[in-house]
Parts: C-alpha cells; sequence; structure tokens
C-alpha cells in the first residue's frame, strides 16, 4: 500500500499542487524526486529549458516514522494531491532521470550579499523576455532557426542579475514557477510556520535563489557546462 502523508494545512497542499502543475505543464513526462524527513517533505524538479533544479517544501502536519526518499512521476502525484483532506498518496516509484541524483548539498549554506528585491527581479526578466522577442523578430527569414533561437536564449538567459553570480535563468524559473509571488498571510501561524525570507545562497560550487514559496539551484558559472553534465551521485 502507497504510503500517505498529511499536509500542515490546506494551503500547503494547493501550493504542491501548483508547484507541481507548472513542472508537468512544461514536461508531461516530469518526474520528481520526494524526501521526506520529520516534519516536512522536499520535492525536487527539474523544468526544462531553464537547467536548474527547483525545490518545494512542504510542511507535514506530523513527523514521518521514517524517511523517505524516491522518484515519482509529477503527474501521478499531482493526481494523488487531496486538496480538502491535506494529504497526498505516494504514487509508485519510477526510474528517475539522471538529474535526480544529483541535488545540492542538504547544508552548509551561506548567504550572499547583492541580491535584488523580488519587483527588480521581475523587471530584470521581463527585460531579458522583451530583448529575446525583439532580437528574435530582427532576425532575417533565412536565420530563423531554433538553433539560433537556443544560442540567442543562452546568451540572454546566462547573464548574472546585477552585481550576483546567479544567472538569470534562474530567476526566470523562480519567475515562472510562482516562487515570486507576495507571501499569502496565514492566520494564527506558529512562529515555525513563518516562511523564509528572500535570499542568495551559495554552497561550494551551488548557488541557491531562497523565496518563501521555493528555491531554485544551479552550479555557479564556470563550474561545470550545465546540469546535463554533473556527475551522477546520491545525495
Amino acid at each position: 500500500m502507497n504510503e500517505q502523508l498529511h499536509f500542515a494545512d490546506s494551503g500547503e497542499a494547493a501550493d504542491l499542487a501548483a508547484f507541481l502543475g507548472r513542472l508537468v505543464h512544461y514536461d508531461r513526462a516530469a518526474a520528481v524526486r520526494l524526501q521526506a524527513g520529520g516534519g516536512a517533505v522536499a520535492v525536487f524538479g527539474r523544468p526544462p529549458s531553464f537547467d536548474v533544479l527547483a525545490i518545494r517544501t512542504v510542511r507535514l502536519a506530523a513527523s514521518v516514522a521514517a524517511p523517505l526518499d524516491v522518484t515519482v512521476s509529477a503527474g501521478e502525484l499531482l493526481e494523488s494531491v487531496d486538496e480538502a483532506a491535506a494529504a497526498v498518496t505516494v504514487p509508485r516509484a519510477v526510474t528517475g532521470p539522471p538529474w535526480t541524483g544529483v541535488l545540492p548539498p542538504r547544508g552548509g549554506w551561506r548567504q550572499l550579499a547583492g541580491l535584488p528585491g523580488p519587483e527588480a527581479m521581475g523587471r530584470a526578466v521581463a527585460a531579458a523576455i522583451a530583448e529575446f522577442r525583439a532580437r528574435d523578430e530582427a532576425l532575417p527569414p533565412q536565420h530563423r532557426t531554433r538553433s539560433e533561437r537556443d544560442r540567442i536564449g543562452r546568451e540572454i538567459w546566462s547573464r548574472c542579475l546585477g552585481d550576483t553570480e546567479l544567472p538569470l535563468r534562474a530567476v526566470h524559473a523562480a519567475h515562472s514557477l510562482g516562487f515570486l509571488r507576495p507571501v499569502r498571510a496565514t492566520v494564527a501561524a506558529p512562529a515555525s510556520a513563518e516562511p523564509e525570507p528572500l535570499a542568495l545562497l551559495a554552497a561550494g560550487s551551488w548557488l541557491r535563489l531562497r523565496t518563501p514559496y521555493g528555491s531554485v539551484a544551479t552550479r555557479r558559472p564556470g563550474a561545470t557546462g550545465g546540469l546535463g553534465a554533473f556527475q551522477v551521485r546520491p545525495v
């Protein structure tokens, strides 16, 4: 019998469903890795084209009896979320893609300075999207190929945000996944339930954009050729 997880409240269930829905929108065959321990479960996904890992942590109503670490279909997990009951039934495990063995470190993160606020990040993403569209429209018909558009996209989204090392693609992913929206007000929420503030963190060769609704992690510029080139190892 598949394990059932009970969330702290229906809002947690709704946020997880929204996150999974966005992943499935980008890739109907998406897989996610779940790691549950203590009073929370972390869900890791990789939206295509962004070259980042997205992490959504969901509070549980009670600590799990035993740690859970499994890779499942994002679509099946989404279908099993019961918002009214604030619960989810973990579907059967699947053979995950290589990235599921290359998760960011659990600890050792330190905060970096220089991260702009959410509004400034939103403007940076909007400006990058506008630049891509303008450059795409300016291409001669014979140059409007997938490879040329990909080249323009890589150039734009590989740029760093302001004075930080964070690539714009990570901010774009956070924006597209709904991580940069205003914080939802909660009634009589305990101090332990307060969302973590927006921050840019680093651990070794990893960078992580942390928001109240989730995180986006990527390798620092120059560390490797991207997520696809990482050495696969369990975490």
